[in-house]
């Protein structure tokens, strides 16, 4: 599409970013001669014409919310115009990265910095919510840092107008579940305040590199949410306390704009803010603040809006059998589909039985409390009975996740289109008789035995893993693709999430191979391992199980895991398998 015209005025230049809604162009005005930004919203390409309604009435909303803030924190809408049946919003070119980008890059941000960052995004904040708008997507991949210094804060693709009610379907959750306020998970209505604890989770993210609640799947993801307290940062130095008020569990205990402005200022200067310190509970003692902000004098408080946490759930992907995926879950022993490591995190609602493998987060042994938190990478075994644990009550929450937003339907991860499959030759050559390449809607190609079929393991935003199965996982490879990886490189994500298996006890886990290699020219490392699944990992029979996994960051900084697992005594079939996958493997096109 590159120099296509829109609108007989707009010139496509480059592509300038993407994710599961859209894609950003750079593009030249030729009636005003200036450099802007369009964003095209591929994402009705690709779905029902119901939801297609729903995607073209939130961009318009998005360029109607932005339009009626007038700061200069928030990016600028210039137009909105149709071309090809889709809206394009025309907006306001920053030069610069955005935050995500940014941390990515240096691994974490100066506090100072940091809260010279949050102090404009609170700002374009305030405007907003004076203007009647919530935005309910605050974090960092939504805060551009021009390369004049300046700091914006951007997509109001789900934000919420005053009176506006059209576009968000009843019992639906929108946003990033990152950073969702505890408030939003329950299935409360959101304010102010719910904007505020986003800004509270992206201010975290910035100086410590993470996430500080994401885990294995959107479920254990929300549950965190509501029931843990944060890791207390470890690099925020004057920020620290004000990311703690922001990030109390009762919308009533955060501070308000202007309280927060006022902290975030003078950590900007250096000063550890002494008011927000009123907000900070006691930690560790279990005893219930006082109705009023902080700790009820002469006891530690510490314990406000944090729950029980009631063991786990069972059934869906077994978290602790894997270990690659990002953050942790709850689950229990490794089995059947995947039940050893695996990359990225579980699904909501994941068939029962099916255990963790590969990029996955590791979950605490069977009925442990999920207390402990890998990071990011594990398969983790979640029944989608778990959201009313996950909800308190509140009913169940739809979460279609597109490039991190939310727009549901009930499963947990929206239906994917059906992939395509040819006879044609593999990357690498011609595939084995009774193979096909099957072409991925995610844009990745891979040969496989015809038959095998596709399944969505996760959908997280950033974060995504597609199954192919010929048996529904007794057999199967997985492709997990992270667009925001929190590794620099393959070997030490591999074996960061080994620790984390060996940490919580899969069974008869044994390393077989780890170790650097080259892989399409890229820095890789390949992970080769055995353990025994559990008879109560329900559906397949137990016993030892194998699992290998290549993982590599491509140019543009993806990390792509490619792993596959059978019971061990089909082994010698399964590797040879994995070779002609490896092969034939062809990563999206990232422009």
């Amino acid at each position: 599409m590159q120099g296509l015209l829109i609108a007989g005025r707009y010139r496509l230049a480059d592509s300038i970013g993407s994710g599961g809604m859209g894609r950003v162009w750079r593009a030249h005005d030729e009636v005003l001669h200036r450099k802007v930004a369009i964003k095209e919203l591929t994402a009705a390409l690709y779905v029902n014409d119901s939801d297609q309604a729903v995607l073209l009435a939130r961009t318009r909303a998005e360029a109607r919310a932005a339009a009626r803030i007038n700061h200069s924190a928030v990016v600028t809408v210039h137009d909105v115009l149709d071309h090809d049946g889709r809206p394009w919003i025309v907006m306001e070119l920053v030069e610069g990265a955005s935050l995500a980008d940014t941390v990515k890059q240096r691994g974490r941000v100066e506090p100072r910095e940091a809260a010279r960052i949050g102090l404009w995004v609170l700002r374009a904040l305030r405007a907003a919510h004076s203007a009647g708008v919530l935005h309910r997507d605050v974090k960092p991949g939504n805060v551009l840092l021009g390369e004049d210094g300046r700091v914006l804060l951007t997509d109001f693709g789900i934000a919420q107008i005053e009176g506006d009610t059209t576009i968000t379907r009843t019992g639906e959750v929108v946003g990033s579940v990152d950073y969702l306020a505890p408030e939003r998970v329950r299935g409360h209505d959101p304010g102010p305040a719910s904007d505020l604890w986003a800004l509270g989770a992206t201010l975290y993210t910035a100086v410590e590199g993470r996430s500080p609640f994401r885990r294995t799947s959107p479920l254990s993801t929300m549950q965190a949410v509501v029931e843990e307290e944060v890791d207390e940062p470890r690099h925020a130095g004057p920020l620290a306390p004000v990311i703690a008020a922001l990030l109390r569990k009762d919308p009533a205990q955060r501070p308000g704009a202007e309280e927060a402005e006022q902290m975030l200022a003078e950590a900007a200067e250096g000063r550890r803010p002494r008011a927000a310190q009123a907000f900070v509970p006691t930690q560790g003692s279990g005893v219930p603040t006082s109705p009023g902000r902080g700790p009820a004098p002469g006891t530690p408080g510490g314990s406000y809006g944090s729950g029980s946490g009631s063991g786990t759930p069972g059934g869906g992907y077994d978290a602790s059998a894997s270990a690659s995926a990002y953050g942790s879950g709850s689950g229990s022993t490794p089995s059947g589909y995947g039940p050893a490591p695996t990359p990225y995190g579980s699904p909501a609602g994941a068939g029962a039985g099916h255990p963790a493998t590969g990029p996955t987060a590791v979950a605490p042994a069977a009925g442990g409390p999920a207390s402990v938190r890998p990071r990011r990478r594990l398969r983790t075994l979640v029944l989608v009975v778990a959201v009313a644990a996950v909800l308190g009550g509140a009913g169940a929450v739809a979460i279609q996740q597109w490039g991190g937003q939310d727009s549901g339907s009930g499963s947990g991860t929206s239906p994917a289109p059906a992939p395509a499959d040819t006879d044609t030759a593999g990357a690498e050559g011609v595939i084995p008789a009774g193979w096909r390449t099957y072409q991925d809607p995610l844009g990745f190609s891979l040969s496989l035995p015809k038959g095998w079929k596709r399944t969505v393991f996760s959908d997280q935003g950033a974060l995504k893993q597609i199954d192919y199965s010929p048996d529904n996982g007794k057999h199967f490879v997985r492709i997990a693709i992270d667009r925001s990886s929190d590794f620099v490189d393959a070997l030490s994500h591999q074996e960061d999430l080994e620790q984390q298996l060996q940490n919580h006890g899969l069974v008869g886990y044994r390393r077989v191979t780890m170790k650097e290699n080259l892989y399409r020219d890229r820095k890789g490392a390949r992970w080769e391992y055995t353990w025994t699944a559990l008879k109560k990992d329900p559906p397949y029979v137990p016993g030892p199980r194998h699992a290998a996994e290549e993982t590599y960051f491509s140019r543009q900084g993806t990390e792509y895991a490619i792993y596959i697992s059978s019971p061990a005594e089909d082994w010698a079939t399964t590797s040879k398998q994995f070779t002609w996958v490896l092969r034939s493997w062809k990563q999206p096109d990232e422009g």
